[in-house]
C-alpha cells in the first residue's frame, strides 16, 4: 500500500543537514514508505538516503529561514494529499501509521488566540500585528497563534496556495517590522484570511512518535569571518526583498 502524505523539512547550514541525516534514518526505521522533502543548501549531503528528495534552496527570509517553510510545503503538496512539516532538530521514536488522515487545509497541536499569545509572550508585537490584521480586513481578536514545529497542510481544492501567498506576504510584513521568529503568527493569520479552521484532529498520533530537541538553543562556533557574512547577507536580503516589495506599495509601505 503506497501513503498519500510524505514529510518536509529545511535543512540549511551543516547543523541541521547533520540534524536532517538523522531525521530521514529515524523515518526510514519507523515510517519506511514515507518520503521527506528538504529544501537544503547542499543536496549532495543527502545523495545516499532513499527517503530524501532534496533541493536546492538559497533562504528568502531576510534574518532567518521560518517563513521559507511554506515553499517546501508547496512542492510536497504538488506530489502528495498531505504533507507534515517537522522541524529537522526531531527524532522520530516510533512507528507511525501509513493510514493517516487529516481534514482539509491546517492541522495542528497548538492553537491559542493570537492576542492573547502575544500578550503573554511577545506584547511589543501587538501594534505591528493589529496593524497587519486592518490591512487584511481580519478581526484580530478571532485569529489564532498555530504551533510552528509540527504541523500537517492539506490539500484544500488550491486553497493551500492561496494560504502559502499569504504567508509568505504577511510574514514579509512582520520581518519589516522586525519580527523575524514566530512563523505560528504569519499562519494564523494567513488561515484565517483563507477561511481556514484550524484542525487539531490526527495530529497527536504523528506528536507521539516524535521528539523535540530544539537545537537552536544549541550554540555553534562562529568565527569574526562568519559573523560579518550573516550580515552582509542579511542586509542584501533585506535590501533585495524591500525593493521587490514596492511592487506592492500600499500593502507594505503606508
Amino acid at each position: 500500500m503506497t501513503i498519500d502524505y510524505c514529510f518536509c523539512t529545511l535543512a540549511l547550514g551543516k547543523k541541521y543537514r547533520i540534524l536532517t541525516q538523522q531525521l530521514a534514518t529515524d523515518l526510514a526505521k519507523y515510517c519506511p514508505k514515507a518520503f521527506i522533502y528538504v529544501y537544503t543548501d547542499n543536496v549532495n549531503d543527502f545523495r545516499s538516503y532513499n527517503n530524501v528528495l532534496a533541493f536546492k534552496h538559497r533562504q528568502q527570509g531576510t534574518l532567518l529561514c521560518y517563513n521559507d517553510k511554506r515553499l517546501v510545503l508547496a512542492k510536497a503538496l504538488s506530489k502528495f494529499r498531505a504533507a507534515i512539516c517537522i522541524d529537522a532538530d526531531t527524532r522520530i521514536t516510533a512507528d507511525i501509521p501509513d493510514d493517516l488522515h487529516w481534514e482539509p487545509g491546517i492541522t495542528v497541536g497548538h492553537c491559542k488566540n493570537l492576542v492573547e499569545h502575544a500578550q503573554k509572550y511577545n506584547p511589543e508585537r501587538l501594534e505591528s500585528l493589529q496593524k497587519l490584521a486592518s490591512k487584511l480586513d481580519l478581526p484580530l481578536e478571532k485569529v489564532n497563534y498555530v504551533g510552528e514545529s509540527l504541523f500537517v497542510i492539506t490539500r484544500d481544492n488550491g486553497k493551500e496556495i492561496e494560504f502559502f501567498n499569504y504567508w509568505g506576504k504577511v510574514g514579509r510584513f512582520l520581518e519589516f517590522q522586525g519580527i523575524h521568529g514566530g512563523e505560528g503568527n504569519a499562519m494564523g493569520l494567513a488561515a484565517a484570511k483563507v477561511g481556514w479552521v484550524v484542525h487539531c484532529s490526527g495530529w497527536e498520533t504523528v506528536k507521539q512518535a516524535t521528539h523535540h530537541i530544539d537545537a537552536s538553543y544549541i550554540s555553534t562556533p562562529s568565527s569574526s569571518w562568519d559573523t560579518w557574512k550573516l550580515r552582509l547577507t542579511y542586509h542584501s536580503r533585506l535590501n533585495f526583498a524591500r525593493l521587490k516589495a514596492l511592487n506592492d506599495f500600499e500593502f507594505f509601505y503606508r
